[in-house]
């Protein structure tokens, strides 16, 4: 397990900066990456955000591990939660993060999960997600492509493209929903909650 969670690291060393700054994500203070694992991309977000803090919420066992091996006691403004995303209570927050998790399910378990976000997500607060996007007419990048057969085989889930990705926030009730291209192995797209809700 530590050796997938080096890898993780190492991924997010090479493309988090880009994902982090795709969007100004200034305006938000409590941060929750969901699935956050080692910690590497919670320490870009607070690294480009000074005044965030940002809440880890994974397995317990993940936990235990990114506090052994990848998160210092001096990263005062990171935190676990321990718990399982799809059963246990969300911690309040104005910003989620998915990082590569939406790929790994069905379209009806990403809503599911979404739905869950939006109702713990504060007024005026979004989800950050973080996924390698298909072209529209799911042509590539063929990398992509490959990403996305391996997680059909692995798991439920699939690549998704820009669309895709929009009308399953839309589906849990985010709004306002934006897609960038970083470039680099992973993109985003975030989706608002309105603030009266």
């Amino acid at each position: 397990m530590v050796r997938f969670m080096q890898m993780m690291n190492y991924i997010w060393n090479i493309c988090g900066k880009d994902v982090v700054t795709a969007f100004d994500l200034s305006p938000f203070k409590d941060i929750c990456d969901l699935g956050g694992c080692t910690g590497a991309l919670a320490k870009h977000f607070t690294s480009a955000y000074p005044e965030c803090n940002v809440t880890i919420f994974d397995l317990p066992k993940v936990a235990r591990m990114a506090r052994q091996h990848f998160v210092k006691e001096a990263d005062q403004r990171i935190s676990f939660h321990e718990g399982d995303f799809f059963k246990d209570s969300l911690p309040a927050a104005d910003l989620y993060i998915l990082a590569r998790i939406l790929h790994d399910w069905t379209d009806e378990r990403c809503i599911e999960l979404l739905s869950r976000i939006y109702k713990a997500c504060k007024p005026g607060g979004s989800v950050l997600l973080v996924e390698a996007l298909l072209n529209e007419d799911g042509s590539g990048p063929l990398t992509v492509q490959l990403y996305s057969l391996n997680m059909l085989v692995q798991a439920e889930g699939r690549e998704r493209t820009a669309t895709q990705y929009t009308a399953l926030l839309a589906g849990a009730g985010f709004t306002n929903i934006q897609h960038r291209l970083t470039g680099k192995l992973y993109d985003v797209v975030l989706g608002h909650k309105n603030e009266e809700k």
